[in-house]
């Protein structure tokens, strides 16, 4: 990592909300976050908060010690009942306890402007908590892609790139990242099947399949994004503008949470 991102005290880095996965390890139940989500917040120049599975009532809460939100990439799935369909695959892992929260601070923190970055699972999670659906099989669906890695081969390889991406005019992934097509690399099963009301088409696959979003609404920086920009970020310029834009919108949040305190106790 890029000794420079660290290079700010802490008390001057904006915190951002790391929603934790839970994993069964022997007889216990650990909250886990990957290292590569946390190592992305730090490229943001921001102070990573990982947060384990918390109640609703707590999520405002959390977002009041917050100046954004990064929901992460897991091997498990969003249940799909969240968008009232049976399990297809019941072989492939689901994670309810962080489902019960992350799908409630989703809408809580695009209302209340918070910076939200989404990534992979956490892409599909913002879809669900808004209320649109997802194909639990893409590579069952006709004319669609395999999005699935091969599990056989390296991690280079694996997140590797897999397919270019073609960025949708007049959004924000064009003026973040100047409005050109790169390639991205593709580590899902699951993906968009109706897009949630509100939601803006950022950019798609060759095949079709919604890649990035936004809603429009919100009054903060949000994005969601179905490709794995944390990986070996630091050498990619692409992900590096992403987590810039990010890491700002967040220093803006933090900015104007300073202001209104300081209005408050003049």
């Amino acid at each position: 990592m890029n000794p420079r991102a660290l290079a700010a005290p802490a008390a001057a880095r904006p915190v951002v909300l790391v929603p934790s996965c839970n994993r069964q390890v022997g007889d216990h139940v650990f909250h886990l976050a990957g290292k590569k989500y946390i190592d992305a917040v730090h490229l943001a120049g921001c102070l990573p908060l990982v947060v384990p599975a918390a109640g609703a009532q707590e999520v405002d809460e959390l977002l009041d010690l917050a100046c954004g939100v990064f929901l992460t990439g897991s091997p498990s799935n969003v249940d799909p009942r969240h968008f009232n369909e049976s399990v297809r695959d019941a072989s492939l892992p689901l994670d309810s306890a962080r489902d019960a929260w992350t799908l409630p601070l989703i809408p809580r923190a695009l209302e209340r402007g918070i910076p939200l970055l989404a990534v992979c699972r956490g892409f599909q999670e913002m879809n669900v908590a808004l209320g649109g659906t997802l194909h639990q099989a893409l590579h069952e669906q006709p004319g669609l892609m395999d999005h699935r890695e091969d599990d056989t081969q390296s991690l280079a390889v694996q997140y590797g790139p897999a397919h270019a991406v073609k960025v949708a005019p007049g959004g924000l992934l064009e003026r973040v990242l100047g409005g050109a097509d790169f390639s991205v690399n593709s580590l899902h099963g699951q993906g968009v099947h109706r897009l949630a009301p509100g939601l803006r088409i950022e950019a798609t696959a060759p095949d079709g399949v919604i890649e990035a979003f936004s809603w429009h609404a919100a009054t903060g920086f949000n994005l969601g994004l179905q490709w794995h920009p944390e990986w070996a970020a630091e050498d990619n310029p692409v992900s590096m503008k992403l987590l810039r834009a990010f890491g700002d919108a967040c220093r803006g949040a933090r900015a104007a949470q300073q202001r209104m305190n300081h209005g408050r106790t003049r």
